[in-house]
């Protein structure tokens, strides 16, 4: 397929509020319905969304780093104290603190665990206290470990299943794209139809007129009977009537196709037959490997099994959890700020936590049942659609190849029926036929005109139906592609 210049769609989507008829291609149907769609819309904000998601997900595996503060934190209360003695009484406090903390964290995919530097300072004035000093806290640097140790590792599970989501949203975008390029064709070609069937019932209704004209000068001659002349004429009416039902259906199937490419109602499209250079040769082979390549089919397969795969890793690691938290680092307290930074002290803090089922009644074996047997039945799911995907290729793959058989063959007979047809409109004047004969060669030319017109539509259809499949263009013999990143930063 020819490329189309922005320009070219540019000046026929401005071409608006004329009387004249703007000729557009498929080709530049297509390209128009990729444009401005609402399907086209639609699969780019569904692209935009993995695309973020995925981007989301890149994030977690890179450092974050936080600000987080109390500034100020003012406290005029009163609090409930026991003393020595075991007698409580209410104290009354009056302070202004100001907190700040800096951290720096970062996942650790290969284990699950988190890493976290982080520095702090703390401040805190008693008000009006008689004898109480303020005072700063400094944590100048400190470094925490936080890791699960026989729990499932989420961020190692959305290392395998993220990437296959995104590169299957990619591909599902493409699919899209050749789906739109579907229903393009299938609007096109009922306007062109439509048009056929609107050129072919002013022909007929011309030439009616025409015969009637002249079967009336026969008649005065005696050279046909006044049955036959009544015949013509209503043949005549016939022709009027029918020209009035396919004006209706041109203008019903140009509404479509001109609401689906988002034109304004005042554009009126002239559809072109479009022209074949060569029928490309598609075998079963060919199909299935570029499929098995490029369809977000099997992209789908593969993060199914992966999703399946870590359901049962989650619920093995739900059967007993054990956290080990560890932090290190200085800290530093006294009245002045520049002090609380010079006499420091180190500390320590390993914290094992444990939880361990003692009695459930096999409630977190029967999740890891639950969740194995789900695996069971996806793999069993994955492998049915797999073959009934391969099936529907074969069977594509043949109504192709038997159509473009098809399209020589229809053709061929439209051409025939033509000339069979100027002929008998020739013969019937000078009187070598009957009416019969005539009206035989016009249902007969009407017939294999719209039937060319439909075989063309099948062949574009299954070819376009392949490329949706595939993901590959046959007849240039490359794989469709896409320049993502600036589509979603568009």
């Amino acid at each position: 397929m020819r490329k189309i210049s922005y320009n070219t769609l540019l000046f026929f989507i401005l071409a608006t509020g004329v009387s004249a008829q703007q000729v557009l291609t498929l080709p530049e149907a297509i390209e128009l319905a990729h444009r401005q769609s609402v399907d086209a819309a639609v699969a780019l904000n569904e692209l935009k969304t993995s695309y973020w998601e995925f981007r989301t997900y890149r994030a977690d595996l890179l450092p974050e780093v936080g600000f987080s503060a109390s500034l100020p934190d003012y406290r005029r209360s009163y609090n409930l104290y026991q003393s020595e003695d075991g007698s409580y009484k209410f104290v009354r406090t009056n302070s202004l603190g100001m907190t700040g903390d800096i951290s720096i964290d970062q996942n650790i995919w290969l284990t699950g665990g988190k890493l976290s530097l982080n520095t702090s300072l703390q401040f805190i004035d008693p008000l009006n206290t008689a004898g109480a000093h303020r005072y700063y806290m400094s944590v100048p640097i400190g470094v925490t470990l936080s890791q699960p140790i026989f729990g499932v590792n989420n961020m190692k599970w959305k290392r395998r299943i993220e990437p296959v989501r995104y590169n299957e949203a990619k591909a599902a975008y493409l699919e899209s794209t050749e789906m739109i390029t579907l229903r393009t064709i299938t609007y096109y070609f009922q306007l062109l139809l439509a048009k056929e069937n609107m050129n072919i019932a002013e022909q007929n209704k011309e030439n009616a007129d025409r015969i009637f004209e002249i079967a009336e000068a026969r008649r005065k001659m005696g050279q046909i009977s006044e049955n036959e002349l009544l015949q013509l004429k209503l043949s005549a009416l016939k022709a009027e009537s029918n020209l009035t039902k396919e004006q209706s259906a041109l203008n019903g199937a140009m509404f479509r196709l001109r609401s689906f490419l988002g034109l304004s109602e005042n554009d009126s499209i002239d559809p072109l037959i479009p022209e074949l250079e060569g029928y490309p040769e598609i075998t079963y082979v060919d199909v299935l490997e570029k499929a098995r390549e490029n369809n977000p089919f099997a992209q789908n397969i593969r993060r199914r099994q992966l999703e399946a795969d870590y359901e049962v890793a989650q619920a093995k690691g739900a059967q007993r959890q054990i956290d080990l938290f560890a932090s290190i680092g200085y800290t530093g307290q006294e009245q002045a700020f520049r002090s609380a930074y010079q006499h420091l002290m180190d500390y320590q803090v390993v914290q094992v936590g444990v939880k361990i089922p003692i009695l459930d009644w096999g409630k977190r074996k029967g999740r890891v049942k639950v969740a194995e047997s789900n695996r069971e039945v996806v793999a069993s799911r994955l492998k049915q659609e797999q073959m009934n995907f391969n099936q529907d290729i074969f069977l594509l793959v043949e109504q192709y190849n038997n159509q473009a058989e098809q399209l020589r063959i229809a053709r061929e007979a439209d051409e025939i029926a033509q000339r069979r047809y100027n002929t008998s409109v020739e013969s019937f004047m000078i009187g070598k036929i009957n009416t019969l004969d005539l009206n035989d060669a016009q249902l007969s030319k009407d017939n294999a005109r719209a039937a060319y017109v439909s075989e063309m539509h099948l062949y574009w259809y299954y070819l376009y139906q392949l490329r949706s499949l595939t993901l590959h263009d046959f007849v240039n013999n490359s794989d469709l592609d896409a320049e993502f990143e600036r589509l979603i930063n568009h």
